[in-house]
């Protein structure tokens, strides 16, 4: 097929004829231009009438107009984002929290500027692993000319902007990530500047440890025993935490019993929260073993030690919000969380308790129904297709939000409360319910690891939290303090159980453990950790 080289025919050359300049078309252009502007404003309101009705009658979903002044963005609102669902299994973690990114990438280099597109069923609001918090940033305003102004003040009407603000993500920059130091920096306002910082540093070789074992420590859950189940290395329990600027030492039982006596100690938070008391639990075996003095068998427990007139409880509250199973006798299935109300069982409990460490992590990864005001707002991994699905950044901020408010309420309270931080997994060559596993021997080095996605985001909303917090508490008399263990533990992918929390069953596929820590192990450092905070305690007091 053959294409012309010119839009005009073929043929007889194209003439131009000349004709004498025609006035009626300018003077009729000339009025037009003399009376739109002034009657421009009654039409212009008249149409944004007619677009205020249009969204006011769309449901609560929808976009509301923006005044002329754009608020401040709370973080609360930057947490939504759409994920596809994956697996239940009773060891919960990362992977599949992650938004799937090839179609992302593509639509968002194609289209970069416009909003997430909204269903009809389902709010889905289409982002980023890598995006961080974002900006609202209004449409610029034309500017009325000085006829425009004249008419729309003898009118009387204020004008208001409907433009749809700018959703302008901050991007991480994959090439150049954060790097541990810079991590570091966004501890600043809500730890004690004047105390030598002791989560930044690296891990270093300790010839005596470990200082318990298997064998002379009771308090080790089996998924944890990793030495009765045979794991052949031992050089992952030759560490310790040396951190930049001063020592630590390790941790002393005798010293610390002095410490805490006449003290009680609360662990509020998951099995995670269970790992590291029972990391404390075995360390004071070398000098005495508690009495269990618990009320039930079940996941909240209570240990004293007499002599020293101490004890410690685990409160079992993964989500630290008002929950509920919806299958009484089955974990597996979706939980509903009231994200703003609090747990009254422990919120009630630690009144009387002189410190309390507070966490929460891995569970938020698993299916589950949210509510404010008792009302169905979204959820994680559910199958109903006319809720809008979030992801656990939208959960993990609110139930933090709200535990500490309402420890903040408490009238007779008036102990020290430590924000224990994320402990990252170590998930490698596939996720967690697909054969990932964390065979690595050795910690990494300082600057081998930096913490980004999922780990950095959940981080970021854990210290956002503690500093507001920390400013209600100067109302309350109440303190709130940094328990900083997400650096040191994200250079340790040698300390999970993997597969060597069991014996090998070739007829039962089990995923491998690399969310809790092997007792002994890496954990044992965090008992090094409290014993230095509680010393500061004490020297403020």
């Amino acid at each position: 097929m053959k294409f012309q080289s010119s839009e005009l025919p073929i043929g007889k050359p194209q003439t131009r004829r000349k004709t004498a300049p025609k006035l009626a078309p300018l003077v009729a252009i000339t009025i037009l231009f003399t009376i739109i502007p002034i009657y421009y404003p009654s039409i212009r309101y008249s149409s944004q009438k007619k677009i205020s009705e249009v969204i006011s009658s769309n449901s609560e979903d929808t976009i509301q107009p923006v005044e002329d002044t754009i608020q401040p963005v709370d973080h609360l609102d930057n947490d939504l984002q759409v994920n596809h669902p994956c697996p239940v299994e009773d060891v919960p973690t990362q992977p599949c929290n992650v938004p799937i990114k090839e179609e992302e990438e593509e639509e968002e280099k194609e289209k970069p500027d416009k909003l997430p597109e909204k269903d009809e069923k389902s709010t889905k609001f289409v982002t980023k692993s890598d995006t961080t918090d974002k900006k609202v940033l209004p449409e610029p305003r034309k500017k009325l000319e000085r006829r425009d102004q004249r008419a729309r003040k003898k009118s009387g009407h204020r004008q208001r902007d409907f433009t749809v603000p700018k959703v302008v993500p901050q991007k991480i920059d994959q090439k150049n990530p954060p790097k541990n130091g810079d991590i570091r920096n966004l501890t600043s306002e809500v730890s004690n500047s004047e105390t030598c910082d002791l989560f930044s540093g690296e891990w270093v070789k300790n010839p005596e440890g470990p200082y318990y074992t298997n064998d002379t420590c009771y308090a080790i859950q089996q998924h944890q025993n990793c030495q009765k189940f045979g794991r052949p290395d031992t050089d992952f329990l030759k560490w310790r935490w040396q951190p930049d600027a001063c020592e630590l030492p390790i941790f002393d039982p005798t010293q610390f019993l002095e410490l805490v006596k006449g003290k009680s100690l609360a662990f509020v938070g998951d099995s995670v929260a269970r790992n590291h008391m029972q990391s404390l639990i075995c360390l004071l075996s070398r000098v005495v073993y508690p009495e269990d003095i618990s009320e039930t068998q079940d996941e909240n427990r209570r240990w004293i030690y007499k002599d020293y007139d101490f004890n410690i409880s685990m409160f079992w509250a993964p989500y630290l919000v008002r929950t509920e199973k919806t299958d009484p006798n089955d974990v597996t299935q979706p939980f509903n969380l009231y994200l703003d109300e609090f747990d009254e069982f422990w919120m009630n409990q630690i009144q009387g308790f002189d410190y309390v460490i507070i966490s929460a992590g891995h569970w938020f990864f698993r299916p589950t129904m949210f509510y404010l005001n008792r009302r169905l707002v979204g959820c994680l991994y559910c199958p109903q297709s006319n809720v809008s699905h979030v992801t656990s950044y939208f959960s993990y901020r609110r139930a933090f939000r709200t535990a500490f408010r309402a420890i903040n309420s408490l009238e007779n309270y008036k102990g020290v409360t430590f924000l224990r931080t994320f402990a990252p997994s170590h998930f490698e060559n596939g996720p967690w319910d697909k054969g990932g596993d964390c065979a690595r021997t050795k910690p990494f080095k300082k600057n081998e690891k930096v913490l980004e996605d999922y780990n950095l985001e959940f981080y970021k909303i854990q210290l956002d939290e503690l500093k507001i917090a920390q400013r209600a508490g100067r109302r309350t008399g109440l303190k709130f303090r940094l328990f900083d263990a997400t650096q040191p533990m994200l250079l340790r992918p040698d300390g999970h159980p993997s597969k060597y929390g069991r014996w090998p069953n070739p007829n039962v596929t089990v995923p491998n453990d690399c969310v809790h820590w092997c007792l002994p192990g890496p954990i044992d450092a965090w008992n090094d950790f409290l014993v230095e905070l509680l010393k500061r305690e004490v020297g403020d007091s």
